[in-house]
């Protein structure tokens, strides 16, 4: 290839002349593929060749300057770390309520709550597909009550919560604002995140309720009451992880994402809010997965992504709504249940990656969780893990330390010249809502998912402990074990709950949910005073049932 400038020989391809081609001749490269995680082909070398056009004041950025490539802060983390937000729920509210304070005693920053999958999917627990399942992956809450006991001694004023729940998001949230309100917190005042993405549900997780029109009536119900009443609460939190989870690349995971991000943005103007009064208050969640440089460059590409589509799409003049601020995991779906210490390794260099790439919180995965929720003692591990990159390893010192970099660059720029692709295709489509009910993006991540399948059972992709270096006298490995004790315990309690409780009031608020939602008027309103009467989340979901019915999705072959 000829320097497109001058037509004369390029220096990387002097190079691949004069010094590759006769090392090669001599040592050979071991055979490939070379490919990122995602199966993208990786060049042998990056050079200032292919960066080529990029424009630094456009394409990149100082930090805290549009497009944001290099972060939304200026200063970086010299200014304020990332949040050490760990993920937590197992059991019954108090068991959660202590694991709390162990974390915060040990240096936590932010709570972040593991509901279980009866909660999840809006059942309470004397729903017969709650067997076995009550506390079991994540805290059971059935009512305001337990709401109570969950953050008992723990101010709400004071910090800031991520709670990671869809379906039943407004039900949640409502009785979180309850708990507020009890305990004499100021909602203006108040912050945090509740997740509130029901396009990733449909997408990837599959744990919704309703069907997707009535599901993004319910988000749109809580932009236009947040941005009146808890404006410094973030009011969803457009998540990738889950994407990621199901198999997704890490490029379909920020297009696909961003994409959802777009739609939310799209519904909410269409229910009548100004960009800048809702927009502000969108975070985003994205999964860290293992290959480094990858992860990096999606992270780079997605502030740049959403920046620009905010202005270009929405003509959004606050700057707030165009930096894109998000929360990172790192990659369940890769720790392995074969030598399990591995995945403290994993866990770090994933983290790095996250922070190298400007992540604004953080939940670091423990070491045992492909085998069960974690215990106390792996917990502050991956913790520690987050506090030793933080104080330890120097890559706070500067901001986007690895900005400049050939390789990261190019990488940046094929992230988002394939995520715009990916988008060409979802609004030609319609939008998001309608790709997802004709199955594009499931069958896109379903096609990625089995293809790396494939290259991991044929050993293109090594899987340290699984596929390679392989041994079979692994020591066991003391796990945390929940039993029957708190379905027991949530079972009782809501019987006595029933029993106590002014039903007449509670049967008055739930027929006002109903009217509420057959008509247009905001649902957080009746939502509260169902959660202040002891409604059940379970009873708050089936008034709802009542009203929309439940989604029945068409399986993706």
């Amino acid at each position: 290839m000829k320097s497109v400038l001058n037509g004369t020989e390029t220096g990387k391809q002097r190079w691949e002349r004069e010094v590759l081609e006769p090392a090669l001749k001599k040592a050979p490269e071991r055979t490939g593929p070379f490919t990122t995680i995602s199966a993208r082909p990786i060049d042998r070398l990056y050079t200032p060749d292919d960066v080529a056009g990029l424009e630094y004041a456009k394409d990149q950025g100082n930090p805290g300057e549009f497009p944001y490539v290099r972060g939304i802060h200026p200063s970086g983390y010299r200014g304020k770390l990332w949040t050490m937000r760990q993920f937590a729920g197992y059991g019954t509210p108090e068991e959660t309520n202590q694991r709390y304070k162990d974390l915060i005693a040990a240096g936590g920053t932010g709570l972040s709550v593991a509901f279980d999958l009866p909660t999840l999917m809006g059942r309470d627990p004397d729903h017969e597909l709650s067997l076995g399942e009550v506390g079991k992956c994540g805290v059971s809450i059935v009512s305001l009550a337990d709401m109570e006991r969950l953050f008992d001694g723990i101010s709400l004023a004071d910090i800031t919560t991520s709670m990671t729940i869809n379906s039943p998001a407004p039900m949640i949230f409502a009785m979180y604002l309850v708990v507020a309100e009890k305990q004499g917190a100021d909602w203006s005042t108040i912050s945090g995140t509740i997740q509130n993405d029901i396009l990733k549900e449909f997408i990837a997780q599959k744990e919704y309720i309703f069907p997707p029109r009535p599901s993004m009536r319910l988000i749109t119900d809580i932009f236009s009451f947040c941005a009146e009443r808890v404006p410094k609460w973030n009011t969803i939190s457009v998540s990738g992880y889950h994407i990621r989870e199901a198999g997704s690349t890490s490029l379909q995971e920020l297009a696909f994402t961003l994409r959802d991000g777009l739609e939310y943005v799209q519904y909410g103007v269409d229910a009548g809010l100004a960009v800048d009064d809702f927009v502000p208050r969108i975070s985003f969640f994205f999964n860290s997965h293992s290959d480094f440089f990858e992860e990096i460059a999606k992270f780079r590409a997605a502030r740049k992504l959403w920046a620009e589509a905010m202005v270009e799409r929405f003509g959004a003049k606050n700057p707030r709504s165009w930096q894109l601020r998000f929360h990172t995991q790192t990659a369940g779906v890769s720790l392995t249940a074969q030598q399990p210490y591995n995945n403290v390794v994993r866990t770090a260099l994933q983290a790095l990656a996250a922070v190298l790439g400007g992540t604004n919180s953080l939940h670091t995965n423990s070491l045992d969780e492909a085998l069960a929720l974690p215990t106390k003692e792996t917990a502050t591990l991956a913790l520690r893990t987050q506090q030793i990159i933080a104080h330890e390893s120097g890559v706070i010192n500067t901001v986007d330390p690895l900005g400049g970099s050939y390789f990261v660059e190019a990488l940046t720029r094929e992230m988002e010249e394939g995520t715009k692709k990916y988008w060409e295709t979802i609004d030609g489509m319609g939008g998001m809502v309608e790709a997802i009910e004709l199955g594009y993006p499931q069958k896109e991540i379903a096609e990625s998912s089995y293809q790396f399948q494939r290259a991991v059972e044929s050993r293109e992709k090594t899987i340290v402990g699984v596929n390679e270096y392989v041994q079979k006298d692994d020591p066991p490995l003391q796990i945390l074990y929940i039993d029957d004790t708190a379905a027991e315990t949530q079972l009782s309690r809501l019987a006595d709950l029933k029993r106590t409780r002014d039903n007449d009031r509670v049967a008055r608020s739930l027929d006002a949910l109903r009217t509420a939602a057959r008509g247009k008027d905001n649902t957080m309103v009746p939502l509260l005073e169902c959660v202040r009467a002891y409604a059940t989340v379970g009873e708050m979901c089936d008034a709802l049932r009542d009203v929309w019915g439940e989604w029945e999705e068409t399986p993706i072959i």
